[in-house]
Order: C-alpha cells, then structure tokens, then sequence
C-alpha cells in the first residue's frame, strides 16, 4: 500500500504553475500513524505529532491569511472503498495560492513540518478553485 505524505516534485511544480493570485480551499484528508515516527524518537501518538504541527504552524498559516472554514470527524465510507479510513478532514481557504506557497516555505513553517511528518501515516491534499454555488450539484 502507497501512503502519502508529502507532495512529490512534480506535483509541487504543477501547484506552483497554476494562478497564484486566486483564492484556494485546500482539501486535507489525513490518516494519523498509531505512534509518531519522529527521527530522534521522541514518544508521542500520531493525533499528538499532529496537534504539534497545528500549534507551531498557526502563526505563519495566520499570517498568510489562512482559515479553517470547516473541519469533521469521518464516521463511515458510504462510497468507496470501506477499509480505507481517515481521522481527519477539513479545508483549509488561502486569500491566494501564492499565499499557501509563502507559508509552506517560510523557515517558521519548515521546522514546524517535522511535526506533519512524523504524525501522518496516509493524507491526500487537494487543491480546489471556488465556483458559483448555483442551484443544484452540477451548476
């Protein structure tokens, strides 16, 4: 089983190619590991890694203008594939994506990173435009 936790290059690329000066949600689906892998070995769950992450995250994340806009807790697969779980889900909204991209590369953020690194056994991260709410599923 691939797990993800980190973007690959080319994907990276990709993000950095599209408009920068638009708004973005980021989509945040993350599964947490039973025990943090952390390099030094330190002792902490997965959920702990990941709150740590969080907390020394938030500054710059605030200062680029970053919100959380909603967060949940899954409570079952209704489609798709049932084995596979995640702990958390939320969006994450960016003023602009060159926003998102400041904050993943301020030196603040890097270190915190390790936190992310260590708590996450699986993730996905989507990038998302914002679109007219329209009338129904399809507008």
């Amino acid at each position: 089983m691939t797990h993800y936790v980190d973007p690959e290059r080319e994907q990276f690329e990709a993000f950095k190619a599209l408009p920068r000066d638009v708004p973005v949600m980021m989509l945040n689906l993350v599964r947490f590991r039973d025990r943090a892998a952390y390099p030094d070995g330190r002792e902490a769950t997965g959920a702990e890694a990941y709150a740590a992450y969080g907390r020394d995250s938030a500054p710059v994340f605030q200062r680029v203008g970053g919100e959380i806009i909603w967060r949940g807790k899954p409570e079952l697969m209704l489609i798709g594939p049932a084995r596979k779980r995640w702990d958390l889900i939320f969006i994450a909204r960016y003023p602009t994506a060159g926003a998102f991209l400041e904050m993943v590369t301020d030196p603040v953020y890097r270190k915190a990173v390790k936190h992310r690194q260590a708590a996450v056994l699986d993730s996905r991260l989507i990038r998302t435009g914002e679109i007219d709410m329209g009338a129904g599923f399809a507008s």
